[in-house]
C-alpha cells in the first residue's frame, strides 16, 4: 500500500480548512484516511500550520510520499529539512542546531520583507502626497490665471465700451464739424461754378 501525506479538505463552502492525513494513494480525497498529522487553515492571517513532528517523520521514515503542497507546508515547519539531516546521519544536537539557524534565518526573512513593504507603503503615500500637494498647486495655479483673464477680459470689455462711447461721440461732434463746412463749401461751389 503507497501512503501519501496529503489534504483533506474540511470547512463550509468558500471557506476551506484543511486536515494534513496519512491516506492510501488509492483512497478520494476526502474520503478514508489511516491518521490525521495535521491541519493547515490558509484563511488566518498568517495562515496557521500545525503538525504532529514525530508522526509525519514516522510517515516519512515509512516511506510516505507527501504532496506538493504538503511538502511546501512541511517545509516551512523545516520538517523536510530535519527528515534530510536525519537521513544524512547526523546527530540530533547537530540536527536542532541547524534547524534553529535556518527558524532564525527564516524570522528574519520574514521580518526583512515586512520592513521592505513598510517602507514601500511609506514612499507610496509619500509619493501620493507630493502628487496631491502638486495637484493642489496646479489648481490654485490655474484658479489664479482663469481669475486673471476674467479680471483682463472685463477691463478689456471695460475699455472696448469706452472705446465705443468716446468714438459714439467722436462722430456726432464730427458731424457738427463738418455739416457747417459743408454748408460753406456749397456757396464756394456753387460761386465757381457761376463764372464759367
Amino acid at each position: 500500500m503507497a501512503v501519501r501525506l496529503r489534504l483533506r479538505r474540511m470547512g463550509r463552502k468558500k471557506a476551506p480548512f484543511y486536515r494534513i492525513v496519512a491516506a492510501d494513494s488509492r483512497a478520494p480525497r476526502d474520503g478514508r484516511f489511516i491518521e490525521e498529522v495535521g491541519y493547515y487553515n490558509p484563511l488566518t492571517n498568517p495562515m496557521t500550520i500545525e503538525v504532529k513532528e514525530d508522526r509525519a517523520l514516522y510517515w516519512l521514515h515509512q516511506g510516505a510520499k507527501p504532496s506538493d503542497t504538503v511538502k511546501s507546508l512541511l517545509s516551512r515547519k523545516g520538517l523536510i529539512m530535519r527528515f534530510d539531516l536525519m537521513r544524512r546521519g547526523l546527530d540530533e544536537a547537530q540536527i536542532d542546531a541547524e534547524i534553529q539557524q535556518w527558524l532564525s534565518n527564516q524570522e528574519k526573512g520574514i521580518q526583512e520583507a515586512a520592513a521592505r513593504k513598510a517602507k514601500a507603503a511609506a514612499e507610496a503615500k509619500a509619493a501620493a502626497e507630493k502628487a496631491e500637494a502638486e495637484a493642489k498647486a496646479a489648481a490654485e495655479k490655474a484658479e489664479a490665471e482663469a481669475k486673471a483673464a476674467a479680471e483682463k477680459a472685463e477691463a478689456d470689455a471695460k475699455a472696448a465700451e469706452e472705446a465705443a462711447a468716446a468714438e459714439a461721440e467722436a462722430p456726432e461732434a464730427a458731424e457738427g464739424e463738418t455739416a457747417e463746412p459743408a454748408e460753406g463749401e456749397a456757396p464756394e461751389e456753387s460761386a465757381e461754378e457761376k463764372p464759367e
